[in-house]
């Protein structure tokens, strides 16, 4: 008997109506109506603070709803509990997996199951050969890239005879061919009739991988329905506050860099250190160069190294045709070049310091220096002017940065980069694992720094940022720059092939 589901007899698998939520005066749910049925994939988006995670942990059991109803596979659900919605099929997958690291694959699937271990074996078995995919269930999870973990996850998951299964943000840690191996494994479990709940921030996964959509905003659904029925434009409106006047549109005119009569902004001769070797570019006033590659392809070594945080190995690197190789994190930020890290919370911020004290840190290295006195005054300026250019979303200037949502402590580094008013930005993966709304504030953000003639260095693995970004672009693979794309040659099957070093064939 096939298991593929025919679309003529979709049931619903998993609805809920009228679901309240309340923690104190904050509403946070306010009457969600949802529903997923047989092989439908609804990609739901939303600003952090949404309420998505509050209706995940009620749909999980987790929670208790205040108000509404809940029914799984026809059955009107009276018992909040974990228990209850994993007995029921509804699982979900987290975004970063939850595995003991010196246990195997099969051990880490069959945790907790009382059944006899060879029945459990032989299931377990059968499910990854019906989906047809390739695991070796001996070795120690320690082992598995964040891909593999996830799909440990997800047959957790249809062990436990799962109906439902939610995603959340799956792809946001994962190279190029780790998410195209997902989505095929989504689309595999489509094909069986499971339901999926497909959380994400990034809008060319919704047309990608979504049968429908559904948008959250301030405890509310304020778009669903078939994805063929919506536009990115549509999305992206019904993502923004109803008081906001129609989403910016960027200006139609073509930006174009004078590369014949300007003089580059800063400039890498031969460049080597640890994890990449003889790299040559150049970044022009008001450019935005992307880097593109994999994970691992020695993009970050290079940011890292041109701030003085790693040895330089051999040749030069060149800011207004001044020297500045080799120098320290504090001389480049004198210099002029400064860089905002991919990992915002490891290297990024100082997260129980205020705003303030973020935003202003990276003058304090030129206090050092005789260059700037800033006292409190000049601190507060300076931070406010962030807080307003950035739209930031805080309760003062003293709130601390571990408090805030991913999208706001993303600006309140980008503001600290600015602050030090710097001639060559380094932007390391600028929009990982923040909301759609805040993306298109940090977008702003950059395009304004091209307008302002400040050189960008964009480093992403999203190639929709690269492409609606970058002026010109490098692709990088195992530490060595594979190819130079103008504007007009920037498209994913370009960076694809020029990531994974694969030679495009030549037409005669």
């Amino acid at each position: 008997m096939s298991l593929t589901v025919q679309e003529t007899n979709k049931k619903d698998l998993l609805s809920v109506s009228g679901i309240t939520k309340r923690f104190g005066l904050n509403v946070v749910l306010k009457g969600i109506d949802l529903s997923v049925a047989q092989g439908e994939v609804l990609t739901l988006i939303g600003g952090n603070g949404a309420g998505k995670s509050t209706l995940m942990k009620i749909i999980m059991g987790i929670y208790q709803p205040d108000q509404g109803e809940m029914y799984i596979d026809g059955e009107k659900i009276t018992s909040f509990k974990p228990s209850v919605s994993l007995q029921k099929g509804i699982y979900m997958v987290p975004q970063e997996p939850m595995l003991f690291p010196n246990m195997s694959v099969e051990e880490n699937i069959l945790i907790g199951f009382t059944e006899p271990r060879a029945e459990l074996h032989n299931r377990l078995v059968k499910i990854i050969e019906e989906i047809g995919w390739k695991l070796d269930l001996t070795r120690k999870a320690l082992s598995l890239s964040i891909a593999e973990q996830q799909l440990v996850e997800l047959l957790r998951g249809m062990m436990r005879n799962a109906k439902v299964l939610i995603l959340d943000e799956p792809t946001s840690a994962l190279t190029f061919d780790e998410v195209e191996s997902l989505f095929k494994i989504v689309e595999d479990l489509k094909n069986k009739g499971i339901g999926i709940i497909y959380i994400t921030h990034r809008m060319g996964e919704v047309f990608t991988i979504g049968t429908h959509v559904a948008i959250m905003r301030d405890g509310i659904i304020t778009l669903r329905g078939p994805i063929g029925d919506f536009t990115r434009d549509m999305l992206v409106k019904g993502l923004l506050p109803p008081n906001m006047d129609d989403v910016e549109k960027k200006e139609s005119e073509e930006f174009t860099i004078d590369y014949e009569n300007l003089e580059p902004v800063f400039k890498l001769e031969n460049y080597s250190g640890y994890g990449f070797e003889n790299i040559n570019l150049e970044v022009y006033p008001g450019e935005i160069l992307g880097v593109a590659g994999l994970v691992g392809a020695g993009r970050t070594e290079l940011a890292t190294t041109i701030f003085g945080r790693e040895k330089v190995l051999s040749g030069k690197a060149y800011l207004m045709g001044k020297d500045v190789t080799g120098v320290s994190t504090r001389e480049a930020i004198a210099a002029g070049i400064n860089y905002v890290p991919e990992d915002r919370r490891l290297n990024g911020l100082f997260g129980m310091s205020s705003v303030a004290a973020n935003t202003t840190s990276s003058l304090l290295f030129n206090v050092a220096m005789g260059k700037v006195f800033l006292n409190r005054k000049k601190e507060k300026e300076i931070t406010q002017k962030y807080i307003e250019d950035f739209r930031t979303k805080v309760t003062g200037q003293e709130q601390s940065c571990g408090s805030l949502s991913g999208g706001n402590q993303q600006k309140v580094v980008i503001g600290r980069c600015l602050s030090s008013l710097p001639k060559l930005v380094i932007l390391d993966e600028p929009t990982r694992g923040i909301d759609a709304a805040a993306r298109g504030d940090v977008y702003s953000i950059i395009l304004e720094l091209r307008k302002q003639g400040v050189a960008v260095m964009l480093i992403s693995s999203d190639m929709e940022e690269i492409i609606e970004l970058s002026d010109r672009a490098v692709v990088m693979f195992q530490g060595h720059m594979t190819r130079e794309l103008k504007k007009n040659e920037i498209d994913q099957n370009t960076l694809m092939n020029a990531s994974f070093d694969v030679k495009e064939e030549k037409e005669d």
